[in-house]
């Protein structure tokens, strides 16, 4: 069986920056469910479509094709008095962005803490970096009808329920 449309892959995958240091663990079983089903970036999906059990596959990922340019319009500066009174650096919320609908929701990390004024940033911490992406294709399997009809997959390494 190749990788295609539908199909559960699963990987031991390296996420490193472009220097080349590990992000994360230095190797790490991924499960994911192909084709339009996000849950990968799309450029890795691409260059995995056909691919068999045992083959390797690289890719450089540029920002815009990983987790984005990094947006300085995400940075907010706001009183201390909005944010509970334990408000620590590293410490995350969900916000909406300003002039943005209030359905896109995103995670803003404190980045800093000074003169009654907390500064978040509403960009991923990986925002504006190139990434180096590697794995090997250690399974693939056909998608249950629950998988295909959730949009993601479950059991090792997906969703439990």
């Amino acid at each position: 069986m190749v990788i295609d449309q539908n199909a559960v892959v699963t990987l031991e995958a390296k996420l490193q920056d472009s220097d080349g240091n590990a992000l994360g663990n230095e190797s790490e079983t991924m499960v994911y469910l192909h084709g339009n089903h996000g849950g990968i970036f799309p450029l890795v999906a691409q260059g995995l479509a056909g691919k068999g059990v045992g083959e390797e596959f690289f890719i450089s990922l540029q920002p815009e094709d990983a987790f984005g340019e990094y947006d300085e319009a995400l940075i907010r500066v706001e009183p201390q008095s909005v944010f509970p009174a334990n408000v620590a650096m590293g410490m995350q919320f969900e916000g909406v962005p300003p002039g943005e609908e209030d359905d896109r929701w995103i995670v803003y990390t404190v980045t800093d803490i000074a003169d009654g004024q907390v500064v978040i940033d509403g960009n991923h911490p990986l925002a504006g970096e190139r990434l180096l992406f590697s794995c090997v294709v250690k399974d693939i399997r056909p998608a249950t009808a629950e998988e295909l009809s959730h949009g993601h997959v479950h059991g090792a390494h997906g969703v439990h329920h």
